[in-house]
């Protein structure tokens, strides 16, 4: 009985192609856009979380931040002194202190912008000091050579670790042929240094969500990373001084306890009395999660808005199908003449609307496939589609051809057979 009656709606479909495909219309933009925004939503979320895990989800931060007042308000200026920053000192004690629960202590300096010449081949590069605690945290992936050790720092080496991009605008992409070579860099100042080349690393692109580039060129500017004593001798400091440091902490490692545990030893030990400045640690994953609640949050409020394009799409299926029972008065009472009962009748016109509504919904999800996949591209995101929410649009269309479909079905059992 039930497979008459869709075989009779398909053929319903059929016969009135333009009316049918404008019926369901709605669905069709309804389900499309829920599943295109939630598409592009996931993958938005998706991608922030893995470039934040990747920048160090797990990790803590620490800086040197305003005191604030018994009030908690912060002064409106302030001025560091030497003696207000993170030294060595502190952090060798702090490394000593916690050294079961630290995997590595990272510290990076920036030394400007620089430009290397190489006959008639030119590099872009961000001078960037690091010390050991950079590639003990796995910091980069090493493709040739070794990274920057002790012995770089200690002795203050005219050592330098260079990108694959590097290496193919400068050596071909000979990783090896670079490996040993010296290179002069020049500062946008006008000082020149040479360095030789002990490494290469792979030059990872950071999302566009990010402010990164999805793109690598020529004209692309990659890290050179120096030991950051030969950085500090550069500048011309004796002494490293930090506002802030990266902590890598050991796997297992509670990142919410042993925040408090970091507050807590650095202002007991090292801020206790200083009145304008104290140590504050940061847990990314705190920031992860704020920012995903609302990349979630705001794809939830967009889904919800689309979706009342469904509510309009089955509002559009039910007033066709009463079209449709004013055109097949002759139908339904020949039916009734013959024996159909009320229920059968109510049955006919039920089925058809759930299969306008799944037809549509079909449709619906590769308009959603399609346009949540070109949305995600235009980020530069990969597609993350949802299953469930497939299910539930899927769910959605019989729901709206059961209920929309019932008042011209019910109408429609209830005519005279003489009318």
């Amino acid at each position: 009985m039930i497979w008459e009656n869709i075989k009779l709606a398909l053929g319903g479909l059929r016969s009135n192609k333009m009316r049918a495909l404008l019926t369901m219309l709605g669905i069709i933009i309804g389900i499309g856009s829920v599943i295109a925004i939630v598409t592009v939503g996931n993958s938005l979320t998706s991608t922030v979380s893995e470039s934040l895990v990747a920048m160090g989800g797990n990790n803590l931060q620490l800086s040197v931040d305003p005191r604030p007042d018994e009030n908690g308000d912060y002064p409106n200026s302030y001025s560091y002194q030497e003696s207000d920053l993170l030294n060595d000192e502190m952090l060798q004690a702090y490394e000593e202190r916690f050294a079961q629960q630290i995997k590595a202590v990272v510290l990076t300096e920036s030394g400007g912008s620089g430009k290397i010449q190489q006959g008639a081949n030119t590099a872009k590069v961000s001078i960037t000091g690091v010390n050991q605690g950079y590639f003990d945290a796995d910091k980069c992936e090493l493709v040739a050579g070794r990274a920057l050790n002790e012995k770089d720092q200690e002795g203050v080496r005219q050592v330098a670790l260079v990108s694959d991009v590097l290496v193919d605008n400068l050596f071909g992409g000979d990783d090896q042929a670079a490996l040993g070579q010296t290179i002069e860099v020049t500062e946008s100042g006008g000082a020149v240094h040479e360095f030789a080349i002990v490494g290469v690393y792979a030059y990872q692109t950071m999302s566009p969500l990010l402010g990164g580039s999805a793109t690598v060129n020529k004209n692309t500017t990659t890290d050179l990373y120096l030991p950051l004593t030969t950085l500090h001798e550069m500048n011309g400091i004796a002494e490293g001084s930090y506002f802030w440091c990266e902590v890598v902490p050991a796997t297992g490692v509670d990142a919410d306890a042993f925040q408090q545990r970091s507050e807590q030893f650095f202002e007991e030990g090292y801020y206790k009395n200083n009145e304008q400045f104290l140590v504050t640690v940061y847990n990314l994953q705190n920031e992860m999660s704020s920012i995903t609640s609302v990349l979630d949050t705001i794809s939830l409020a967009i889904g919800v808005i689309a979706g009342i394009s469904l509510l309009v799409g089955g509002i559009g299926v039910m007033n066709i199908m009463l079209v449709s029972i004013t055109e097949r008065t002759r139908e339904i009472g020949v039916r009734k003449a013959l024996g159909a009962t009320n229920g059968a009748i109510r049955t006919q016109f039920i089925v058809e609307s759930v299969v306008i509504c799944l037809v549509g919904g079909a449709l619906g999800i590769l308009v959603g496939f399609g346009l949540g996949s070109l949305g995600a591209s235009l980020i530069g995101a990969p597609a993350r589609v949802d299953l469930g929410t497939v299910l539930v649009a899927v769910g959605f269309s019989m729901a709206i051809g059961v209920f929309f479909g019932y008042y011209p079905a019910n109408k429609a059992a209830k005519l005279d057979p003489i009318e």
